[in-house]
């Protein structure tokens, strides 16, 4: 597989997130999905909806997210619109909770070694294209999130969640900690149903990965450390895996004094063994080259 562009910028304003998806050089046809991180309640790092106002408006697009597995508020639709409005969300875009509605669209994962399907919100078939639009952080799971736990847990519906953090063991929300899958199991369940996504959008996907508010924990965390590092910069990619590799690079490379804070997050979690998967799978590489814009 040829090395995948990554283009890259240290600069930090709503303008540049749209700079960076020009220079990709892709129009995403038809009705654009935007999926964002819609920030659990009381976050403070989430990046608000001011932010990606220039580039959801760049694409005409609605933002999507589907509903949580663990409670919280965002793990009912009624729950999940309330924040979105309160967060700002709906004040300026069309927001589409995907799975607000059953029955979820299944994906068949033919080759899987962890799940032989992926659960995602039925509204998802409404979209031709999808601007994958990430927070590139910690996670207290995942190790790290980034293009490729937005392609799989933020696609996946509230079964769908389930599935991929049990393992396939279960598609009830009660068992979501009761039954959840050995560490390496539920890294590679998230590569696994993340191909799902690509493989239904083809070539109509792109990502970009704004790595700012560098804390150890994710959006998803009501009580989210503080970011522990600072600011990197807005990757942008045509591939999930290159993106997400061209991250955790930056932080390896970076003498910011909190660096060393985040990868022994990412590493304890071993974080980047969804990275491994999926380049495994092959629906991206590990190999790219950085273009500074």
């Amino acid at each position: 597989m040829e090395k995948a562009k990554v283009y890259f910028t240290p600069e930090l304003t709503p303008e540049a997130v749209v700079r960076m998806y020009e220079a990709l050089g892709i129009q995403l046809p038809g009705k654009v999905a935007v999926k964002v991180h819609s920030g659990e309640e009381g976050n403070q790092n989430y990046l608000h909806p001011e932010f990606m106002r220039p580039m959801v408006e760049a694409v005409g697009g609605t933002i999507v997210e589907c509903n949580t597995a663990y409670e919280g508020a965002r793990d009912t639709t009624e729950k999940h619109e309330k924040l979105m409005a309160a967060h700002g969300w709906t004040e300026f875009f069309d927001v589409d909770i995907m799975d607000a509605e059953g029955p979820d669209l299944v994906f068949p994962i033919e080759n899987g070694r962890v799940l032989t399907e992926n659960r995602v919100g039925k509204n998802l078939a409404n979209y031709a294209s999808m601007l994958v639009l990430s927070h590139f952080k910690g996670h207290p799971m995942g190790g790290y999130g980034g293009a490729l736990k937005q392609l799989s847990i933020g696609c996946a519906s509230n079964q769908g969640k389930v599935n991929i953090h049990t393992g396939a063991a279960s598609l009830d929300q009660a068992d979501f900690w009761d039954k959840h899958a050995e560490q390496d199991d539920f890294l590679e369940a998230m590569a696994e149903s993340a191909e799902t996504v690509v493989n239904h959008f083809g070539s109509n996907l792109a990502y970009i990965n704004i790595a700012c508010n560098l804390s150890v924990d994710c959006d998803c965390c009501a009580k989210a450390e503080d970011p522990c590092m600072g600011d990197i910069g807005i990757f942008a990619s045509l591939d999930p895996v290159a993106i997400d590799q061209a991250c955790i690079d930056a932080v390896k490379a970076s003498d910011d004094p909190g660096r060393d804070h985040l990868l022994e997050r990412i590493n304890s979690k071993n974080g980047t063994k969804t990275i491994d998967d999926a380049a495994r799978l092959g629906y991206g590489t590990k190999e790219y080259e950085l273009v500074a814009i």
